[in-house]
């Protein structure tokens, strides 16, 4: 299992060199490593020296075939995560391609932000946090604040709520769940989505001002500290209540 605080990495395996310089700055800009290969000798290589936690796999290489290649991967008895990219559109394909034991499988042309989505999707089963969120806790207490995670709801020191929005809520429940442990960019946002949207780019530094912003106005203090390529943290004490009865 990857540490938090480790930016996970990406092999793109593609023989386009236009391709993968696209893609590589894309993700790149979404807070991944990466690692290119332009053929499959390219791509064992960088298994072995790099170990990446996810590949990017076209389907047509100059040396071999990426539904081939997959194949081999599982074979081995590898299960690290597998895209595939193919300028084919046939359903057949797919199926082989998810038979083969690809996880998931774009057809080209595509959009570089949905590829984005499915990568963060994939890391999200494969690579589960230690924490739970939905573990049950009546309360989280900090600075003179209460978060109520089943109601949803942070109440100020004079009784009245701090005014969040959905994913300002969910972001601080997650910094709280993890006090003093150093979040990336990357596990905040698998963190903080629900399901209705998907977060991209560094919209999660946008979300980090605005609550930091909140909440030091309540309690006087910059809670939430930034480590300089590293992620966030939550500075201050948390006391957790499992009842509130």
């Amino acid at each position: 299992m990857r540490a938090l605080h480790d930016q996970p990495s990406v092999l793109i395996v593609d023989d386009d060199e236009e391709i993968r310089d696209l893609l590589a700055r894309y993700l790149a800009g979404e807070n991944f490593r990466v690692h290119l290969a332009r053929d499959r000798k390219g791509l064992f290589w960088t298994l072995d020296m790099k170990k990446p936690d996810l590949i990017v796999l076209d389907v047509m290489l100059p040396d071999g075939s990426g539904l081939d290649i997959c194949g081999e991967l599982r074979m081995s008895g590898s299960q690290i995560p597998v895209i595939l990219l193919t300028a084919l559109k046939e359903d057949v394909d797919r199926i082989i391609g998810l038979e083969m034991g690809a996880d998931d499988y774009m057809a080209k042309p595509f959009n570089p932000r949905e590829l984005v989505a499915r990568i963060r999707s994939l890391f999200r089963r494969r690579f589960q946090p230690a924490a739970d969120l939905t573990k049950p806790v009546a309360a989280y207490r900090f600075m003179g604040l209460t978060l109520e995670p089943t109601l949803r709801r942070v109440t100020k020191r004079d009784g009245g709520e701090l005014d969040l929005t959905r994913a300002e809520f969910n972001l601080l429940h997650a910094l709280l769940v993890y006090s003093g442990r150093v979040l990336n960019r990357d596990l905040l946002i698998e963190l903080t989505q629900d399901g209705e949207s998907v977060p991209f780019g560094r919209s999660i530094d946008v979300l980090i001002s605005r609550l930091r912003q909140k909440l030091s106005t309540e309690a006087g203090a910059e809670l939430i500290k930034t480590i300089r390529t590293r992620g966030y943290f939550f500075a201050a004490s948390v006391e957790i209540v499992e009842s509130l009865a």
